[in-house]
């Protein structure tokens, strides 16, 4: 069985690389305005509990690094040169997050863990 070319024009691949970094750097200022806000409602007069923090802090930190991952993802997506290349990329991509994943979880729930257990005095 032949195998079919797969060539994406070069001004269809420049803008998709365009959006990427479009989207990309729309992200990382919402990100930052995210931080920024939640630092501003532990200074206020409600001030969260460690363990809360703790928590809410990975999970931002989690969320940023996954979807920094898919960008970097849709960035090699944007300069494959054919189909079978397409599909290493996206079944690397797969292998790679849903470990990390797994391993977020994991770190997520021994820290809600610490959080919720009562401290001994």
């Amino acid at each position: 069985m032949s195998q079919l070319p797969y060539e994406i024009p070069a001004e269809m691949r420049d803008f998709a690389e365009k959006s990427v970094e479009q989207a990309r750097k729309a992200f990382e200022g919402f990100i930052g305005a995210a931080q920024k806000a939640v630092g501003t409602v532990d200074t206020g007069a409600f001030s969260m509990p460690a363990g809360v923090k703790d928590v809410g802090a990975k999970a931002m930190s989690y969320a940023e690094a996954n979807v920094k991952a898919a960008f970097d993802h849709a960035q090699k997506l944007v300069h494959a040169k054919d189909l079978q290349e397409v599909m290493q990329i996206q079944s690397d991509y797969l292998k790679s997050q849903m470990a990390t994943l797994q391993e977020q979880a994991k770190d997520i729930g021994s820290t809600v863990q610490k959080a919720v257990t009562p401290k001994s005095s």
